[in-house]
């Protein structure tokens, strides 16, 4: 069972990789402020006292010299984890000093995230209230429709928010035939799927395809905060497909509940890098920097709103 102080442990981690890559904010180089998060967030855990697995990663191990998918971290004494990650989610925005750029990992016990292939996930997300009422397999006007006698408002109240892609020219045209209004963003649609379960974001629900490893952190969010997820797994390609099947997947067009893409005790933590629609960046001071974290645990229901102070006498490595 995962102790309820690692929570606060692994919230050190997403602060100390996201203001690493906040350096090279609006500094044009992807590659460069991606590392920085990697290097800084595979540092941090291997002081944290657990046996855990990267179930969700950088990529396979020819691909990434860290934090790749089976790489094991922490000290290896204490709780049997898996960790689902990404360091720099959102690193176009970072790049471009853009909003929603986020650190973010989400923590299970052995068995409780979907081991999810690096390709394309069809989503759709919400807040509590849609919790158990909304079906990805019907159309985009039907769930608006469901949202909305849920919340007890109009579709025209709702604002849904879309990765901006061509694939998603036909989505966008009926969502805006509904009557809905749409939020389109460039990248990082975990910290979208977020914002529907989160007050005052003024975004009601996500719709479109997106990164399927995202889509297993984005559920382990949405448990914690007792929101609604489901996804449909989209392979690009026969070599896709095969992938998955070697994951463990054995249904290609099978529509995974919320359950199970994460399940039994979650732990949540996201740190911002720039500032977006529930987490401010990180702020630099003479001294060292602000930051803002969310820390979610899914047994207990606490949400986690943490504001730290960071002085670099005495953090010297940041």
């Amino acid at each position: 069972m995962m102790n309820r102080n690692l929570a606060m442990e692994f919230v050190r981690v997403t602060e100390m990789a996201a203001i690493a890559s906040a350096r090279l904010m609006g500094r044009g180089d992807e590659k460069a402020a991606d590392q920085a998060a990697v290097d800084a967030m595979r540092a941090m855990l291997d002081s944290i006292d657990c046996d855990a697995t990267v179930v969700i990663g950088e990529g396979e191990r020819d691909e990434a010299p860290m934090l790749y998918i089976g790489e094991k971290v922490g000290t290896g004494q204490g709780a049997k984890l898996e960790i689902a990650l990404d360091p720099l989610e959102g690193t176009t925005i970072c790049a471009h000093g853009g909003p929603n750029s986020i650190s973010v990992m989400a923590i299970g016990e052995a068995g409780g995230l979907l081991h999810a292939p690096d390709t394309y996930m069809l989503k759709i997300a919400a807040g509590r209230e849609a919790r158990g009422l909304l079906d990805i397999r019907l159309s985009a006007t039907e769930n608006l429709k469901r949202l909305a006698d849920a919340k007890k408002c109009r579709v025209a109240d709702l604002t849904a928010i879309i990765l901006d892609r061509p694939r998603h020219k036909d989505l966008i045209e009926e969502v805006r035939a509904a009557g809905a209004r749409i939020n389109l963003i460039g990248d990082g649609d975990v910290s979208a799927a977020i914002a529907t379960a989160t007050p005052n974001t003024g975004v009601d629900i996500l719709f479109g395809i997106g990164g399927a490893p995202e889509g297993v952190i984005s559920a382990a969010a949405l448990q914690c905060l007792g929101g609604e997820f489901q996804g449909i797994l989209k392979p690009r390609n026969p070599g896709e497909i095969e992938r998955a099947l070697k994951m463990g997947i054995e249904d290609i067009n099978k529509v995974f509940k919320i359950d199970e893409l994460a399940k039994g005790h979650l732990m949540f933590c996201a740190t911002g890098v720039t500032t977006g629609n529930f987490l401010d960046g990180v702020i630099f001071k003479p001294w060292g920097c602000l930051t803002h974290s969310l820390v979610m645990r899914s047994e207990s229901g606490t949400i986690r709103h943490i504001r730290a102070e960071h002085h670099f006498d005495k953090k010297p490595r940041y």
